[in-house]
């Protein structure tokens, strides 16, 4: 087991693929399964395409409009703003989102598909530090 470290500077995707099959690399298991899971509760993780960028910018768009912050006036009905605005839409996004994933391990390598990228989505506005556990069993 171990925890990486994933340093954000505010709201977006943060592909950890290359820390994540090196760490899988290093092991001596060689097939299994990987557990990704990140320790916060304003952030989450995704499998997803990491060839074209406009996905992530899409996807961070599509979710923003979905859960705006609490300033914007639809959202006045939520009480947690003490955080600051971008807090409690942060929970909400994360509580939609996984915050584990579970990749087979095969020849030493996750099998991952031929776009797809390990990502932190972070819903914060401030840059933070999260900590993701990665176990391979």
């Amino acid at each position: 087991m171990q925890t990486l470290e994933i340093a954000t500077n505010g709201q977006g995707l943060y592909e950890f693929t290359p820390a994540l099959s090196t760490w899988v690399a290093q092991q001596v298991v060689e097939e299994g399964i990987l557990t990704v899971f990140v320790q916060h509760t304003s952030c989450s993780l995704l499998i997803q395409e990491n060839a074209d960028p406009d996905v992530q910018e899409d996807l961070w768009a599509f979710f923003s409009r979905l859960v705006p912050r609490t300033d914007d006036p639809q959202m006045a009905y939520l009480r947690h703003t003490y955080e600051g605005p971008d807090d409690m839409p942060a929970h909400i996004k994360a509580a939609m989102m996984p915050v584990s994933l579970s990749i087979p391990v095969s020849a030493g390598a996750p099998l991952l598909g031929t776009w797809q990228g390990v990502y932190l989505f972070e819903h914060r506005d401030a840059a933070h530090k999260r900590r993701v556990v990665v176990h391979l069993a």
